[in-house]
């Protein structure tokens, strides 16, 4: 018997993208799966009165944060870019990550588009961009970015947010 470890995490979350780049293989060395758990931090944010990151809105935390991202990327030797957008709306890509989360390819798509947000500086909201990971997978982009859209794929999201909420996640990873 396998034990799983949560990754709970938002695609446009800065500290998510060098956890998701490296937590497959540190899981793999501790014997341990991953369930990969894309939720809203934006919902969270919301409840806390926040209508941005709260690097948007103290700007000596936000320039501290991009330092501090900088360093953990270089130490990782990560490639990054700062995103010219910060936060993107991550909520198509969660729909996704959510609805096909048991695939096996689900692990090289979620690091794709964390690779397109932090290094390509693409938006990972557009479903032309995000079908085109797909499909460079070997995946049927268009068909899986319907399955997304449909009211189940939806609520999965929703309902992944509100136990982050229940679990008492304030950020991400």
């Amino acid at each position: 018997m396998t034990t799983t470890l949560e990754f709970w995490f938002d695609f446009a979350s800065t500290y998510s993208y060098p956890a998701a780049m490296r937590i497959e293989t540190l899981a793999q060395t501790a014997g341990l799966q991953v369930a990969w758990k894309p939720f809203l931090l934006g919902v969270i944010f919301k409840q806390q009165g926040w209508d941005s990151s709260p690097f948007n809105l103290y700007p000596a935390m936000g320039r501290y944060m991009w330092r501090d991202w900088e360093r953990t990327c270089q130490a990782l030797n990560l490639p990054y870019i700062q995103p010219s957008q910060f936060p993107r709306q991550s909520l198509l890509a969660a729909r996704i990550a959510s609805r096909f989360a048991d695939e096996v390819w689900i692990a090289d798509f979620i690091k794709a588009v964390f690779r397109a947000n932090f290094v390509h500086d693409q938006d990972i909201a557009d479903p032309l961009i995000l079908s085109a990971y797909l499909d460079s997978l070997g995946l049927d982009g268009q068909a899986l970015l319907q399955q997304a859209q449909t009211s189940t794929s939806k609520a999965l999201v929703r309902q992944q947010t509100e136990q982050a909420v229940a679990k008492g996640i304030i950020g991400a990873p």
